[in-house]
């Protein structure tokens, strides 16, 4: 967490530097944004917690450019509407740039703010291939994308699993459906997909969605979302005698996961 905050912030200072440092505050004023409440807030939190730390570090070095680095805090509760507004109330404050959104329901329309109002923007999370093919000049990202990590785990269940049969479920936002459609892209014709939904995230009891899936009688579940909705249905899975694995992306990566799923059904 440490080096990804220094990265961000680095990858900030770069880009004012590039753009020009116009505004003639004793400050810099840097905006951070995501999910800081809610069930998702552990991801805000994370990376909130790093760029504090690191702007802590670069201002006991005497800031950057002669000036203190100033941070302001906005929850946008992983809501896309949310999302554009905080972005209009960042750039009405003043900030140079900004770093988030997490998800990319919210990154994607809230970087057309940022990038109107000409100060760069780094997601820590948004993997979401259209956030980053607007071509904005002041728009990055600093992980991977999901036409990647759809691609490598398809490869592994083809390749390492040897799967035959799948069922697919994803949370209906841009990141989860967008995650599963390009797992499913790469695997459609070598591996049979006997079940495709979405469910609602925010939803407790997916056992609907799940008994109808039993039936199919898939080898491994492929989960398009983020960790709370994916505790879940590993849990509810063991409870209706699913025992299949269930594979996922880079949503699902935080120790909640194992929390909410119960360390027994999480297991393997």
């Amino acid at each position: 967490m440490k080096k990804l905050s220094v990265l961000l912030l680095a990858l900030i200072v770069s880009t004012l530097i590039f753009y020009g440092c116009q505004k003639k505050e004793d400050v810099i004023k840097i905006g951070i944004a995501g999910p800081m409440t809610g069930d998702q807030a552990k991801m805000g939190t994370d990376f909130k917690n790093g760029v504090t730390l690191a702007v802590e570090e670069w201002n006991a070095k005497g800031g950057v450019l002669g000036k203190k680095i100033e941070i302001m805090v906005e929850d946008d509760q992983h809501e896309p509407k949310q999302a554009v507004s905080i972005a209009n109330k960042i750039v009405n404050a003043g900030a140079v740039g900004i770093i988030g959104h997490f998800n990319s329901s919210c990154s994607i329309p809230a970087s057309d703010v940022y990038n109107r109002a000409g100060i760069p923007m780094i997601s820590p999370g948004s993997t979401n291939p259209q956030l980053t093919e607007k071509r904005y000049k002041g728009v990055f990202r600093v992980c991977g994308r999901d036409d990647q990590q759809g691609k490598v785990g398809a490869e592994f269940v083809i390749n390492e699993l040897k799967l035959k049969k799948i069922a697919i479920i994803h949370d209906k936002t841009t990141y989860g459906q967008g995650l599963a459609d390009e797992f499913k892209k790469f695997i459609t014709g070598k591996v049979e997909v006997v079940y495709y939904s979405g469910i609602i995230q925010g939803d407790k009891d997916f056992k609907t969605v799940l008994t109808a899936m039993k039936d199919k009688k898939p080898e491994l579940i492929y989960f398009g979302g983020i960790y709370p909705e994916a505790g879940l249905i590993v849990r509810q899975a063991k409870e209706l005698g699913i025992n299949v694995p269930l594979m996922s992306g880079d949503g699902t990566i935080d120790p909640k996961f194992i929390e909410i799923a119960g360390v027994k059904a999480a297991e393997g």
